[in-house]
């Protein structure tokens, strides 16, 4: 059975939760807090970031994206039609794209933001960051949550899911990032429809189940967090 060193609120560890469990595989769950720096974390993945897949024969893959791609050329072919990164050149130039635009850049101007300040902070020694929320970066956060949202609105708008007619590692990466955002009641919903209403049926698969039971100590999630109808 494989295992997956990851952290309950990295939007990176949760894709590939996701990822695995559309997959059907249920791997063993080892925590994490990236921030302290174990040595033995350090061992599997120098970068000292999360998730980090360990398989059974013992080969460690870190990284979100080194992960999806390792699962798809191990296990894409077996998925058939439900295979997360498409077959034709094109779409995977698509998914990829779309992979790079959540990983990196909404990861870059939200997520990382909002997760680091209101929920990391809460459990980091002085020394090591923690402290009160830097609101200023909250705020930007909070702003640029709004034009990643209306992107996602566009997309949905013109595709049944955001890279085109099938479910793909976009809509996952994206879903993830979106419910750690969600859980501390920071997505405008109610400013774009088409976006919630894709994100609704992303939080409605069974694939979502085990993110949605997912809590901060001292901290309730939005009221609608585990709301499959919002």
């Amino acid at each position: 059975m494989a295992t997956l060193h990851h952290s309950p609120f990295c939007p990176h560890s949760r894709f590939i939760r996701l990822v695995l469990a559309e997959m059907g595989m249920e791997p063993t769950l080892v925590e994490e807090r990236p921030w302290e720096r174990r040595d033995e974390f350090l061992m599997l993945n120098p970068a000292g970031t999360t998730p980090v897949l360990i398989e059974s024969g013992g080969l460690v893959v870190p990284g979100a994206g080194a992960i999806a791609e390792y699962l798809d050329e191990t296990r894409g072919l077996g998925l058939s039609g439900r295979r997360l990164l498409p077959e034709a050149p094109a779409a995977r130039v698509e998914v990829r794209r779309l992979l790079d635009w959540f990983l990196c850049k909404f990861d870059q101007e939200v997520t990382g933001y909002l997760v680091t300040e209101k929920i990391h902070k809460r459990f980091m020694t002085s020394d090591l960051g923690g402290g009160p929320p830097d609101m200023n970066a909250i705020r930007a956060a909070r702003t640029n949550v709004r034009y990643h949202l209306k992107y996602v609105d566009y997309l949905i708008a013109r595709r049944k899911w955001l890279a085109g007619d099938h479910l793909t590692y976009a809509d996952l990466a994206a879903a993830a990032h979106l419910s750690c955002v969600d859980y501390l009641g920071d997505v405008p919903w109610d400013e774009e429809e088409m976006a919630r209403n894709w994100y609704a049926r992303m939080k409605s698969r069974p694939s979502f189940r085990s993110l949605l039971a997912d809590r901060v100590p001292g901290m309730a999630p939005a009221d609608h967090y585990a709301d499959l109808d919002f």
